[in-house]
């Protein structure tokens, strides 16, 4: 007898939107602290700050059966001048970070491109960051990136600035390419 592995399901259809539920706003945070407190030590305790108070937090979600199931990608967005937007917290939970695509149904649900070949849900998570600011007066977009992210970024249409302390950990500024980042057709 022959015994396989089974491999986990993993839906290929996902839905990126601002968290407004409490279930999403639960799991926006609940992943916020597994990644950036449990996995990567950055913070102690939570990884909230006074962005918190003003951010707009964005999640994506698998869709099993046309259901939303939990939160396993995150970012928050905010303005810290008219105009000038940052994106922070981008984090993806450890079982999601191998996902290569999505399905042409979800890119066509998240009004965004499939980005095959990359990591596909950071890749929708910046899309929808990016595109979101862009649609509600965004003139220039900004990210603080961790290090070794910054090449994934800049194939996704982002210029390095410069290089950073951030957390006591080395970060690049950079800058989103607005004219590839549609202006979100609805803002939720």
């Amino acid at each position: 007898m022959i015994l396989e592995r089974f491999r986990s399901y993993q839906s290929q259809d996902y839905v990126f939107k601002i968290a407004k539920s409490e279930e999403d706003l639960e799991g926006f945070h609940r992943l916020r602290k597994a990644i950036f407190c449990e996995e990567q030590g950055v913070f102690e305790g939570d990884d909230l700050d006074l962005i918190d108070e003003t951010m707009i937090p964005i999640v994506c979600k698998p869709m099993i059966a046309g259901m939303e199931d939990e939160v396993i990608g995150c970012v928050r967005i905010d303005e810290r001048e008219p105009g000038l937007w940052y994106g922070s917290r981008l984090g993806v939970s450890s079982e999601y970070r191998r996902v290569r695509r999505f399905s042409a149904a979800a890119s066509v649900r998240n009004q965004q491109p499939c980005n095959a070949g990359l990591g596909a849900i950071g890749a929708g998570l910046i899309y929808k960051a990016v595109s979101t600011a862009n649609a509600i007066g965004c003139e220039e977009f900004l990210a603080t990136v961790q290090k070794q992210n910054a090449r994934f970024f800049e194939r996704l249409h982002w210029q390095p600035l410069r290089s950073i302390q951030l957390h006591g950990f080395e970060h690049m500024l950079m800058r989103a390419d607005l004219d590839y980042y549609k202006p979100a057709a609805r803002v939720a």
